[in-house]
């Protein structure tokens, strides 16, 4: 997609503000997905550019959170396990979130954290990798992937050992390369889909490919990918995936996870983490362990009932849409807002570090700037509220379910506003507080 030159649109700001208030207006009227923001509780007047990190509240879920405490808790206290089948959430919520991978709904089951789900798919993988291949101990990653899933291979390395588990940092542009290099060496290849910082989106098909050619395993991090892009996790023959639940599916905060898994590994899956509900028959309480079949070898502890029903709630609000019109939905507003960004601040401080090009980029736009953190307090204080990520990124999240044309220019806006003030200098929005 050809992206504007910054004085294209109108020769000032006056007429730039006409042009894209009607552009707005009628990608909005045009919108088949505008009637979903009926759908979640939102406050009055806040544009809420934040739902990369934490989705807003469905109605739907406000609603069940206070059914289950009150009525399936309160009422029929343990009995709900039955009554109300809070021990099927797993695989209830594991195959509501499949068609946003488009796979089979088998395969997907939620449970713990992100952290957690992906210990259990990288020892799974190692293990598989290690039975036949011994000399594959290392663990490919990008640099610049989200650290806990770097924190996670480095763990693993100290537990098991550099010889079972090293993991291997490299740069974004070299990853061909290094699948190339040392591929007889690689067990596998760990990676997020959409890059936390810049939105960047890899191509989940060729790397996959590319790294199966040279027998490593792959794991896919969908943190930012679940709920607006479109995925094939079947398709391109994936073989690990986890993701969080509670930046664009809405679960809410802390939302359990979920995990994917081929179902041609299926039969040599082995996590370390052999908790009770993992189990084949769990209620029998035998004292030795034995694997439940499929993903169900993925579960640990009891699921978190409460958590887990809000999720399965909001989820809902998916039923019946496609990922092919999220995913345009979601291009046609970061893209909207790249343009009145550039229509309405030509002369700005900021650096543009998402990619130009709409197809491979995420549902996001990253904006470098030095005072990036006291910017995005200045807009919170405006009622924009987005994230900053260090060292100086302004990060703009864009859900296509709650977030219209005409949102996104008040937003760009106030934006021009407090750049043109330099009100973000204000002392109050240069003390960083403990979370960023």
């Amino acid at each position: 997609m050809t992206l504007p030159n910054r004085q294209s649109l109108a020769p000032n700001a006056e007429n730039a503000i006409t042009i894209l208030t009607e552009r707005a207006k009628e990608c909005d009227a045009q919108d088949s997905l505008a009637s979903l923001i009926s759908e979640f509780s939102l406050p009055k007047d806040c544009i809420y550019l934040d739902g990369n990190s934490l989705g807003p509240l469905p109605i739907r879920a406000k609603q069940r959170a206070k059914e289950v405490v009150e009525q399936q808790w309160g009422e029929d206290l343990i009995t709900s396990w039955n009554k109300h089948k809070w021990i099927d959430l797993p695989y209830k919520v594991g195959s509501k979130i499949a068609p946003l991978l488009r796979c089979e709904s088998s395969q997907v089951i939620a449970c713990d954290s992100i952290s957690v789900n992906l210990t259990k798919v990288l020892c799974a993988a190692l293990s598989m990798q290690q039975r036949t291949s011994p000399q594959r101990n290392l663990v490919i990653s990008q640099r610049d992937n989200f650290p806990t899933d770097l924190y996670m291979v480095q763990g693993l390395g100290e537990l098991l050992g550099a010889a079972r588990c090293e993991l291997l940092s490299v740069e974004q542009d070299a990853i061909y390369e290094v699948i190339e290099t040392h591929g007889q060496q690689t067990a596998v290849l760990m990676l997020t889909h959409v890059n936390f910082r810049s939105g960047l989106v890899h191509d989940m098909r060729a790397i996959t490919k590319a790294a199966h050619s040279k027998g490593i395993l792959v794991v896919w991090d969908l943190a930012h990918s679940a709920g607006t892009l479109e995925l094939a996790l079947d398709e391109c023959e994936v073989d690990f995936a986890v993701g969080c639940t509670y930046k664009y599916l809405n679960g809410g905060p802390g939302a359990p996870a979920f995990v994917y898994a081929a179902k041609r590994h299926w039969p040599h899956i082995q996590q370390p983490l052999s908790g009770w509900m993992g189990h084949k028959r769990p209620f029998d309480f035998c004292h030795d362990y034995q694997a439940g079949e499929g993903m169900a070898s993925f579960l640990v502890g009891t699921p978190p009932v409460v958590s887990m029903s809000v999720l399965d709630a909001a989820l809902d609000v998916f039923d019946g849409i496609s990922s092919a019109k999220l995913r345009a939905k979601a291009q046609s507003l970061t893209q909207f807002f790249y343009e009145a960004f550039c229509a309405l601040m030509p002369n700005t401080e900021f650096l543009m570090v998402s990619p130009q090009d709409a197809s491979i980029r995420g549902s996001q736009l990253a904006l470098a700037h030095p005072e990036a953190y006291a910017i995005c307090q200045a807009l919170i204080a405006n009622n924009v509220i987005a994230d900053f990520r260090a060292p100086n990124i302004l990060r703009l999240g864009f859900s296509p379910l709650f977030l219209s044309h005409q949102d996104l220019l008040h937003a760009a806006l106030r934006l021009k506003e407090i750049m043109d003030k330099k009100s973000y200098m204000d002392k109050v929005f240069q003390t960083k507080q403990a979370v960023t």
